[in-house]
């Protein structure tokens, strides 16, 4: 069977936000904070498990959640995929992708694909934790790998899958009132999933809106319910 598609996720009715619950607090989302959370025992699944929808054999993949220190406080990484791409063309990303025999394990193949996707150098990345593992619709099962970035740090990006590379707010994206809720019929069934645009300027300074959702916007949902723990 073909897995379902969602051409323009944009335009999917919004059912619902989750202005009803808290924003994180800033002294939540500091570094010392971040290592504190990660370094207490955790573990089971996330508050969202997957894209609801799997067809076939599974792959093991990890994704770098690479967390940027700035002056107003830490941003998020992300990355816009090339329009030409297989899966997820065009989408808003974390950087990452599928396990290769070489790697040692999923820290070591969030930490390749980000140096493959983003230049991103292993010396500037400190590791603090994972997230539970995410299932996508394309048949991966996703190790979030959480980080911090050690400035100062240059990106030279992959241009055969890489638009572009920027930063969110952490704490735009740890406030629920900015969580939407989206629910449609696709192939008969009921799917639902999140979505969290942010209004923003790209590396190249020019303002636009980036529609993060899917499976990068699930495993920030799970980041969230981690650190509101």
């Amino acid at each position: 069977m073909a897995r379902p598609r969602i051409v323009d996720p944009a335009a999917i009715p919004v059912v619902g936000t989750d202005h009803h619950l808290p924003a994180l607090s800033p002294a939540r989302l500091t570094p010392q904070a971040l290592r504190q959370r990660f370094s207490a025992p955790h573990g089971g699944q996330g508050e969202i498990a997957g894209d609801g929808f799997v067809s076939g054999s599974l792959a093991p993949a990890s994704v770098l959640v690479a967390l940027v220190p700035r002056d107003d406080g830490l941003h998020v990484l992300l990355t816009r995929r090339t329009e030409h791409l297989r899966d997820h063309a065009g989408q808003v990303s974390f950087p990452g992708g599928r396990a290769e025999a070489e790697d040692a394990d999923a820290v070591d193949t969030a930490l390749r694909e980000a140096e493959e996707e983003v230049g991103l150098a292993r010396e500037r990345v400190e590791i603090i934790g994972k997230l539970p593992i995410y299932t996508t619709v394309t048949n991966f099962v996703v190790t979030p790998v959480v980080a911090l970035l050690l400035p100062p740090f240059t990106l030279k990006l992959d241009a055969v899958e890489v638009a572009e590379a920027f930063e969110v707010p952490l704490a735009f994206l740890m406030t629920p009132a900015h969580h939407q809720r989206h629910q449609l019929e696709l192939d008969g069934r009921s799917r639902q999933f999140i979505s969290m645009p942010w209004d923003g300027r790209g590396a190249d300074g020019v303002q636009r809106r980036y529609f993060i959702w899917g499976a990068t916007a699930a495993m920030l949902r799970n980041l969230y319910t981690f650190l509101s723990g």
